[in-house]
């Protein structure tokens, strides 16, 4: 499912316009990015958490040439864990 047609189905179940739909979608996806942009996370009970984690710089190797080492920054990224609805409805 790619992002239109999860805005139409969100405007049927919910009875909106597929703009409605648009601006609620834009807005769920603003304010999750902020909010971990932030480093806090966003937690929806039974469906699940998102989270920001920080990778550590690690060293590696470049997979073109596996004898060269490379060295990866550290990061942050996001981890989603799922809840234990979504969980059992996929089960």
């Amino acid at each position: 499912m790619n992002k239109s047609q999860l805005i139409d189905s969100i405007a049927k179940k919910a009875k909106l316009t597929k703009v409605d739909a648009k601006k609620v979608l834009d807005a769920f996806m603003d304010t999750t990015k902020t909010t971990l942009k932030k480093g806090e996370k966003v937690a929806l009970v039974g469906w699940g958490t998102f989270d920001v984690r920080k990778r550590s710089a690690r060293k590696g190797r470049n997979p073109q040439n596996p004898k060269q080492v490379i060295n990866i920054p550290a990061k942050r990224v996001v981890k989603f864990s799922v809840g234990s609805e979504l969980k059992k409805a996929v089960n």
